[in-house]
């Protein structure tokens, strides 16, 4: 009995842990915004009904069924959910909506599905207890599981060892699992070593990020125009940054764009500048004429950067938190806001790009201070996100300086300039039967 249990409490953990991680693999490619998460959540359930109903249909061969559903499950889930495996897919089948659809319904749902038939089969073999007690007991531990893998997987194992080992821990608990229902024999070890062996391989040495519960990261040698030792920091599979051993050393081209308005345009002397979405700490490399501070959820982020990208102390103060979070709850006060967050190439979290968020920006800027935006946007500033995303900084800012970078790149850093101020008017257009352009350029001398 005590056995059953533990199976099943196995089952909870790594189901709810194989929809914790697949959300976690997925932010690289996808954004982690609520039209990703929702429909991954939906598919995992449906998955998951459609597993209980398989489950019931089982008449015979209990513990087999079982054990072989626990071994192909934490196959898919050691490979299929790991980086590299979640990598390959995208990489082999763009565009990335089809790749997600290949994601979710080739290796989340398969998983969702054969662990869901955990319950519903061994209640079979808990005949001498009621029907009521033996389910409330299963859905008991299997919930338990859940609850445990849920919490244990994001706040733990996630944060402390990485995903990779989240992903080996799951795969690996289900290898026991398949261990404790089959007989001890030769072709059980060999089939439960084969899959440790593989989940090991895939986890531990294909893959050389550097993972932590909210991104990956890989610092990589690269060659640009004047570089010495050029190297560039990825973070979620996309460049953030870029320095190199050049005197003085070369910067991403947005970053050089802003440092030059800060200090030059501007002329910022002595003044304290609010950098959310760390980086690589380039905006503040060997700069020492201001006070910065960064704001990132990532806590890991400045010792990574300093370890393996910079290769030096970063410059500035350093706060471990939500950007929104920090915004709203902070006393102090800053000349100039950056923000630079990104959860892929693309995808600034949704939490951010409110009205909302732009208000609670001004709250933080001094009275003539400046906010700074470095936006991924279509370089022809046309898509339905770009025009919305600048009309709603706009709308608290009024009229804002917006500049792309790469004009003939599909996709290219826009940054976008607004100075603090009195909130903006409503507008109105100039007609031919009352065009009120000369007095309005009177009243704005």
């Amino acid at each position: 009995m005590p056995r059953f249990f533990a199976i099943i409490f196995i089952e909870g953990f790594c189901s709810l842990g194989a929809e914790v991680i697949a959300l976690r693999q997925i932010i690289p490619h996808l954004g982690s915004s609520i039209v990703v998460t929702a429909p991954t959540i939906a598919f995992f359930l449906l998955a998951l009904a459609l597993g209980y109903h398989a489950g019931a249909k089982v008449a015979e061969d209990y513990l087999e069924v079982v054990a072989r559903n626990f071994l192909i499950a934490a196959l898919l889930i050691g490979v299929g959910l790991a980086g590299v495996g979640v990598d390959l897919i995208f990489a082999s089948l763009p565009p990335p909506e089809i790749a997600y659809l290949a994601l979710v319904t080739g290796v989340l749902c398969p998983i969702a599905w054969l662990l869901g038939q955990t319950v519903p089969i061994l209640s079979n073999l808990l005949q001498h207890q009621r029907v009521g007690e033996a389910s409330g007991q299963a859905l008991y531990y299997s919930t338990l599981g859940s609850f445990l893998g849920s919490l244990s997987l994001s706040l733990l194992v996630m944060q402390w060892l990485g995903v990779s080992a989240a992903v080996a821990l799951c795969a690996l608990l289900l290898v026991v699992g398949y261990a404790l229902l089959r007989a001890r024999s030769w072709t059980t070890a060999i089939a439960g070593i084969t899959v440790v062996a593989l989940v090991l391989i895939t986890n531990a040495w294909l893959r050389p990020q550097i993972e932590t519960a909210y991104a990956s990261y890989l610092v990589m040698p690269v060659q640009y125009n004047g570089a010495i030792n050029g190297r560039a920091l990825k973070n979620n599979s996309s460049f953030a940054s870029l320095i190199d051993e050049a005197e003085p050393p070369h910067y991403a081209r947005y970053i050089r764009h802003i440092r030059s308005f800060l200090l030059d345009d501007m002329g910022f002397r002595d003044r304290r500048i609010l950098v959310l979405g760390a980086g690589g700490f380039t905006l503040s490399h060997r700069e020492t004429s201001n006070h910065y501070t960064y704001v990132d959820i990532d806590p890991a982020v400045r010792t990574i950067a300093e370890t393996h990208f910079l290769r030096e102390t970063a410059n500035g103060e350093f706060i471990a938190d939500d950007a929104r979070r920090f915004v709203v709850r902070t006393g102090q006060r800053f000349a100039a806001v950056l923000l630079d967050v990104y959860g892929s190439h693309t995808s600034i979290p949704g939490h951010l790009v409110t009205r909302e968020f732009w208000q609670a920006t001004r709250r933080v800027l001094e009275a003539d201070g400046v906010l700074i935006a470095n936006l991924i946007l279509d370089s022809a500033l046309a898509t339905p996100y770009s025009r919305n995303l600048l009309a709603t900084i706009e709308s608290i800012y009024g009229r804002c300086a917006v500049e792309v970078l790469q004009k003939q790149q599909q996709l290219a850093n826009v940054v976008v300039i607004c100075r603090n101020g009195e909130p903006p008017e409503p507008v109105s257009l100039f007609v031919d039967e009352r065009n009120r352009a000369d007095f309005d350029f009177a009243r704005s001398r």
